[in-house]
């Protein structure tokens, strides 16, 4: 199963970021030890959703189009 996940930072609650991961859990703790380096500056976070897909394909084109606006105000609307 693939995921698609929204994360709030805690610190800086306007600041949001959206990935595609196949354990949410383990990509939460990353961001949270500064793993990835475009989160690293606003951890801790906390995860807002997540959404399943069993096609990889189309987790990351979900993803993908919640990076676009009208996918930020689709997110807006309904995550956040």
């Amino acid at each position: 199963m693939h995921h698609v996940y929204l994360l709030r930072s805690i610190p800086w609650p306007k600041h949001k970021y959206v990935g595609v991961t196949n354990n949410v859990r383990r990509r939460l703790q990353e961001h949270n030890r500064g793993i990835c380096p475009h989160t690293k500056k606003n951890k801790p976070w906390e995860l807002i959703a997540y959404v399943t897909f069993k096609d990889k394909r189309k987790a990351i084109e979900f993803e993908s189009y919640l990076k676009t606006s009208s996918g930020r105000s689709f997110s807006s609307r309904h995550f956040w």
